[in-house]
């Protein structure tokens, strides 16, 4: 009961022929800063990130200076079951 597929025998060629050629990934050489393109856009996608979570914390913020600092108006209401009232 050998049943090896087609798939099978084609990732174990390409796994052999990636392991036996360790000279193939290596790079010319280093950088100074060890740094790329993809490094860099990541990390303006998590700047992006920040900024958008700060506009609607100021707007929050914003929101609780106006708050404490509206003058509080007193309410006062009259129970309308009142018997001795003159709507009662």
């Amino acid at each position: 009961m050998n049943t090896v597929t087609t798939l099978h025998r084609l990732g174990v060629g390409i796994a052999a022929f990636c392991g036996s050629s360790p000279n193939l990934w290596a790079a010319e050489a280093p950088q100074e800063d060890g740094s790329g393109w993809f490094v860099w856009i990541f990390f303006a996608f998590c700047a992006l990130i920040v900024v958008a979570q700060l506009i609607p914390a100021m707007m929050v913020l914003l929101g609780f200076a106006k708050g404490v600092k509206k003058e509080k108006t007193r309410v006062t209401t009259e129970p309308i079951d009142d018997p001795t009232s003159p709507r009662g």
